[in-house]
């Protein structure tokens, strides 16, 4: 169990050193330094990705989807161990270099690792078809299919350059189906298995076959920015309503074991399943409200909307499952008040950045300009972030050398 310690500590060492890059592009904002923004956005953005979320599904999925012989194996540590120095190689070189020779060997590095993590997944960890089983292996197939976006993006260089609508779509392909597959059928994967066989066989088949719909037909969204036509339109409204639908059949799936599941829980882990769950509710609000034409339309113009929408989806909800199943799990404690302060901390810091991001985006829709003192506010709240970080970080390795 050490070497699993050591890799949650690896992890939220990343999720750190990602707040902090973001943390400096506040501050640029505030006071100017000569540092390439775009070069550090890079940085934050794969090292929160690859770094935190990626590794952080790795560990938990090593710990409970593989038979405790499987998951021993020295393969799985070292693949970890060699992962993560593709992270440390991106967290490096893409604020020194953006793009370019250093920086797309360690993406590649990195993509390579994760197909040898599936495979090795897919080998050894399903023998039964349960619930929460289909989801990962969904998760697992959307991660690979995701990947198919990045190897696109060589071609789509050479032959039309970095401002061509392939290259932009084949960006958007990978982050869609990143976030909206991999990661968010991985973490409901994970969340799911916390009430095992309780969930009833129909309820969940109806949910999974609407999500899956859903999330190839969303990806119409991100298409039309490029590419002007109406069908993508309705693509993107069915997929939408889709996942509506889906979700109401998630709720109703859980609805009778909901006190039960509570009464089972520490009022920390309750904390960041609620965070989950609101933001998971928020997300699929502002997906409803973006069906409606002129929203649509500035959604992908005006930055703190999309840097907003994001960090709902990545710090609310992907994190907020990842720490729920962390801690009512005891792989973290929630008897620590390192960790307890840590986290809400962190649930300030996050809820004050997502006011104030999103007011940002409402002051420049409705033409007001920007809202005062906003880069000073946005500054002094992320600071919040990283300290919650902090707390959590320092009480994981108080805890291990303990």
């Amino acid at each position: 169990m050490s070497s699993k310690k050591s890799w949650i500590i690896c992890c939220f060492f990343n999720f750190l050193i990602a707040s902090l890059m973001g943390l400096l592009m506040r501050y640029l904002y505030l006071f100017p330094l000569n540092i390439n923004y775009s070069f550090l956005l890079h940085a934050h953005s794969h090292v929160a990705m690859l770094g935190w979320a990626y590794l952080m599904i790795y560990v938990l999925i090593v710990c409970f989807y593989l038979p405790k012989e499987k998951g021993e194996k020295p393969i799985y540590n070292r693949l970890f161990w060699v992962t993560e120095f593709a992270v440390v190689g991106m967290m490096v070189s893409f604020p020194i270099q953006g793009y370019a020779l250093f920086s797309i060997v360690f993406s590649t590095i990195h993509i390579l690792l994760s197909y040898v993590f599936c495979w090795l997944v897919w080998k050894d960890g399903f023998k039964e078809k349960i619930n929460d089983h289909k989801l990962l292996l969904a998760a697992i197939l959307f991660m690979v299919l995701s990947t198919f976006g990045v190897w696109c993006l060589g071609p789509a260089v050479s032959m039309l350059g970095k401002q061509s609508a392939f290259y932009q779509i084949a960006i958007q392909f990978f982050l869609h189906f990143q976030f909206n597959g991999w990661f968010l059928f991985a973490v409901l994967a994970l969340f799911l298995k916390q009430f095992e066989d309780k969930i009833e066989k129909k309820s969940f088949k109806i949910f999974f076959t609407l999500l899956i719909i859903a999330t190839f037909l969303t990806v119409a969204f991100p298409v039309s920015w490029y590419v002007e036509n109406n069908v993508l339109s309705w693509i993107n409204t069915t997929g939408v309503i889709l996942q509506l639908v889906a979700f109401i059949h998630f709720y109703k799936m859980l609805k009778p074991q909901i006190s039960w599941f509570k009464d089972n829980l520490d009022s920390t882990t309750k904390l960041v399943y609620g965070l989950a769950l609101c933001s998971l509710f928020l997300k699929i609000i502002i997906q409803l409200l973006v069906l409606i034409p002129k929203l649509a339309e500035v959604s992908h113009q005006i930055r703190s909307f999309i840097i907003g929408f994001i960090h709902l989806t990545t710090l609310g909800v992907i994190t907020g499952f990842l720490l729920g199943v962390l801690i009512q799990n005891k792989l973290l404690s929630h008897q620590s008040y390192l960790l307890r302060s840590g986290i809400k901390c962190f649930i300030l810091g996050y809820i004050a950045t997502e006011v104030l991001l999103f007011l940002q985006g409402g002051f420049l829709y409705f033409g007001q300009g920007a809202l005062f003192g906003y880069y000073e506010w946005v500054f002094g709240t992320s600071i919040l972030i990283v300290v919650g970080l902090s707390l959590i970080t320092a009480s994981i390795i108080k805890a291990k050398s303990a």
